[in-house]
């Protein structure tokens, strides 16, 4: 077990040097490899899932509201980690957030009150912790201010430009129903924006996704 997490926990947590041999072996042990198929439930809000380190695929946190409306927080890449399914851990997460697997996804998971012990003990991995979960925050505020404060056509712009930068791609391989989800918004609202940018030729809609064309000006419309 040492040997199978040893290698990945150095390599993604900075405070894997300054904790004893035997708080090493006790984080190797509480922890587990979990695959999760696309569309699966990783978190569904209740309890104390643990941490999650990505290793390969894709992971969604967003949050629901009573109404149903479903609002992207933020994605997991490889090389992420996931504080806020361990409420163990950060107890001052008093709110529910969900994390799905957006792709087939392989995930290191560390056992929640394995790590909320081990925080407890030591300052560094505390830190740790808690600076992850703030910058977390960060993108959380960000999400909320666009949602507040910016129009939708200025929403969806910067949304397809952060993709293509993201993907590399101007060819985007996501649908209408994705989208409006990682938005925060509703489907039908979604299809009537890119009609319009349809039309006005900065974007091409297709039965496969989207391409864009002319990203000077859906820069000009993102502030």
């Amino acid at each position: 077990m040492y040997e199978q997490f040893e290698p990945v926990f150095r390599k993604m947590l900075p405070f894997w040097g300054k904790i004893s041999a035997a708080e090493r072996e006790e984080l190797c042990r509480s922890a587990a490899m979990a695959a999760y198929p696309r569309g699966a439930s990783v978190h569904d809000g209740s309890g104390c899932s643990g941490v999650f380190l990505v290793r390969t695929g894709c992971l969604r946190l967003h949050i629901l509201s009573e109404e149903g409306k479903d609002i992207t927080l933020y994605r997991l890449y490889p090389g992420d980690l996931c504080m806020l399914s361990a409420s163990c851990v950060l107890q001052a997460i008093t709110f529910d957030v969900l994390v799905d697997a957006e792709e087939d996804s392989e995930c290191c998971v560390i056992g929640g009150p394995a790590f909320a012990a081990l925080s407890e003990r030591n300052p560094a991995v505390k830190i740790f912790a808690l600076e992850t979960a703030v910058r977390r925050f960060s993108d959380v505020m960000w999400v909320m201010q666009q949602i507040l404060f910016l129009r939708m056509d200025q929403r969806l712009a910067i949304f397809l430009l952060d993709e293509a930068a993201r993907t590399g791609s101007d060819a985007l391989a996501l649908t209408h129903e994705q989208i409006a989800r990682y938005m925060g918004s509703a489907r039908e609202v979604v299809s009537r924006m890119l009609k319009y940018f349809a039309t006005e030729g900065m974007v091409e809609v297709s039965r496969g996704g989207i391409r864009l064309l002319d990203k000077k000006r859906l820069r000009l419309l993102a502030p």
